[in-house]
């Protein structure tokens, strides 16, 4: 089933209120496996509502309204989808005692236009307002299902909780499970292309890409009755996914590549040590994130300056004069230096230029990269852009993506 939100009000227009209604039904409905394909805004016209209904109808099979139930003149949702629908408006005799009950306890004149409120579609599953006066509707009419709620969040929310969810749950919802993979050294681009069959076929699952920090994102979604199967489809589209970019994939759902990294540390019994430069600690903050850090962290040292370099890892001044800082060099003997001071199994070692300004002559975004174990020490470069915080953070994911793929036996992304 496919849906469309229709929001009723020109305030909405007129940007004096958010529409946070739709987004809220939007994720309710994606809980029940219920498409939702178009998110209207409609003012309070007669016309201009009937022909957004009428689209709406032409590419949905529910259709969802919110606001215009109210009791005033410019409130004209239900007697408008009534009139479409050939429906007569009734009173609700338990909307009519909310109402008089409500104003009895206030103290106030109930004016005529309130009785409006108790108005509801003949035939229509009625929906009990608990938290104000005008009751939602469900109609279900030449193969459409419309519902009607109020605009006001705090009306509309509880409704569809406590009523509407329950009724599309029991006759129209499936499963829907959900599946993000994480990828690290591949950009969206990229990904996409490796993958854009996958993705230009896609239906049930569907493959959702999205880019954030230098990470890229799958997100698989697949619907079923059962949620057994549906699993087994996330399954099946995911190894199509692994067998062309699966060195890439690093983690699933919330899982960040520290926290991989951290696993996989622990479960191989392997220790690091970061020698950090132009990170600042930025690597070693990082791991000690996570409760038992000391079991794979075994020290590091932020020697920002070149004198730190030479008095805390030894790094020659020849070396610092003739290669620079910023350089293959001194980056592996930076990662082979920390790893013999912290007596670690992995050194990892950052140094480059982030910024705002060149360094050494080399330009912003130069980072060179120093790994180091029992067998020896080697450097990777990479040029990475953007502001001095993106370049240290692409630094630091890169060089656990480094950690990763030495204890993964995967081939290393740099140069």
């Amino acid at each position: 089933m496919n849906a469309e939100i229709i929001a009723v009000g020109s305030e909405l227009l007129l940007g004096q209120i958010a529409n946070t209604n739709a987004q809220f039904i939007s994720e309710q409905l994606a809980l029940l496996g219920i498409d939702v394909y178009f998110h209207t805004v409609c003012g309070d016209n007669e016309s201009r509502l009937c022909d957004s209904i009428k689209q709406a109808e032409s590419r949905a099979e529910l259709i969802i309204f919110t606001g215009g139930l109210g009791p005033t003149k410019d409130d004209l949702t239900k007697e408008t989808v009534a009139k479409l629908l050939g429906r007569k408006l009734v009173t609700n005799q338990q909307a009519m005692d909310s109402l008089l009950d409500y104003f009895k306890a206030t103290g106030r004149e109930m004016t005529e236009n309130n009785l409006k409120q108790a108005l509801v579609m003949e035939g229509s599953h009625v929906l009990p307002n608990r938290q104000g006066m005008a009751p939602g509707m469900i109609v279900e009419s030449g193969g459409h299902i419309y519902l009607l709620m109020p605009g006001v969040p705090s009306e509309m929310k509880p409704m569809f909780l406590d009523f509407a969810r329950d009724y599309f749950a029991r006759s129209y919802s499936q499963h829907i499970q959900s599946r993000v993979l994480r990828f690290f050294g591949i950009g969206e681009s990229q990904l996409e292309t490796k993958i854009i069959d996958l993705i230009d076929a896609q239906s049930n699952p569907t493959i959702a890409p999205l880019a954030k920090e230098g990470e890229v994102t799958l997100r698989l979604t697949a619907k079923h009755t059962s949620k057994d199967e549906a699993e087994k489809m996330l399954d099946r589209i995911e190894q199509k996914i692994d067998q062309r970019v699966g060195t890439y994939l690093y983690g699933y759902n919330e899982e960040s590549l520290p926290e991989v990294v951290f696993r996989f540390l622990t479960s191989e019994r392997k220790t690091i040590a970061f020698a950090e430069s132009l990170t600042g600690g930025m690597a070693s903050e990082w791991m000690t994130g996570f409760p038992g850090a000391s079991s794979v962290l075994n020290g590091g040292v932020v020697c920002y300056t070149n004198a730190v370099k030479e008095r805390a890892l030894q790094i020659p001044s020849e070396v610092l004069d003739s290669d620079g800082a910023v350089s293959e060099r001194c980056a592996k003997l930076m990662a082979s230096s920390v790893r013999l001071l912290c007596g670690s199994d992995i050194g990892i070692s950052f140094t480059g230029v982030a910024g705002p300004d060149k360094s050494e002559g080399k330009e912003v975004g130069t980072v060179y990269i120093g790994f180091a174990d029992a067998d020896g020490s080697k450097s990777y470069l990479y040029h990475f852009r953007g502001s001095r915080r993106k370049i240290r953070i692409q630094s630091v994911k890169t060089g656990y993506d480094l950690i990763r793929r030495y204890l993964r036996h995967l081939p290393v992304v740099g140069k």
